[in-house]
């Protein structure tokens, strides 16, 4: 009589993924009113493990700018790209981040094997990917792209504040908080603000005066004419 262990198959676990360099993207800046939407791409070297990599929103301001240095020091290779505010407010704001990843792999030194997107959604790519839903949390590489993104992408909205200081944007780095709502009315809306957001075209909408209707004599009936103002551009403070 056969033993009763031949009748139960047993199947080894099978690895499809091809072997080779993995990178990690995430990005930064999706739901602000106003700046670049950035993408990081980082493929780590497994010989030099980086401590402490987390989902950069869980990790202090001080905590991000020392493990930024340390992936840009140890990272086998690393890539920071963006999508403009032009190119958000014609495309949307979801295509303009699957812009910016794409260039982020793009301009990696090597090119992986495979990449990691933190979400759900991937961007065009010529190499395998896989989306991971809160992958910043859960794989290295992925904590590592959104660590640069985010501190790369704070660093331009410093920038951004010494330009235009009356908005604020080194403290509320663009999004809408009631500081920088207010700002929007008083000032308008600068050459950073994304007009296709609504906050944005809601006080362009409520600064813009209409003009008196003016009636033209004429022999032919009267014809009133209204003029509005669409919006308003400031130049930086000097």
């Amino acid at each position: 009589m056969r033993s009763r262990k031949f009748l139960k198959a047993e199947q080894a676990p099978l690895a499809w993924d091809a072997p080779g360099l993995l990178a990690g993207v995430d990005e930064a800046g999706r739901g602000p009113l106003a700046g670049p939407v950035v993408a990081a791409a980082v493929i780590l070297d497994d010989q030099h493990p980086i401590r402490g990599l987390a989902d950069s929103k869980t990790l202090t301001a001080l905590q991000r700018e020392r493990l930024h240095d340390q992936i840009m020091a140890q990272a086998l290779c690393c890539s920071i790209a963006q999508a403009s505010v032009e190119e958000i407010d014609t495309h949307n704001i979801l295509q303009a981040t699957m812009l910016a990843m794409r260039r982020a792999v793009e301009g990696l030194r090597l090119k992986p094997t495979k990449v990691l997107v933190d979400g759900n959604r991937l961007p065009q790519l010529d190499v395998l990917a896989e989306a991971i839903v809160k992958g910043d949390a859960r794989v290295k590489a992925i904590s590592a792209a959104s660590i640069l993104a985010k501190v790369h992408r704070d660093r331009l909205c410093e920038q951004l504040h010494q330009e235009f200081p009356h908005y604020g944007f080194a403290g509320h780095k663009g999004y809408g908080t009631p500081e920088h709502l207010e700002a929007l009315l008083q000032h308008g809306a600068c050459v950073h603000h994304r007009r296709s957001f609504s906050p944005v075209a809601a006080a362009l909408a409520r600064m813009a005066p209409t003009v008196p209707v003016v009636q033209v004599e004429s022999p032919l009936p009267a014809v009133s004419v209204q003029a509005q103002v669409v919006a308003i551009e400031l130049r930086p403070a000097p």
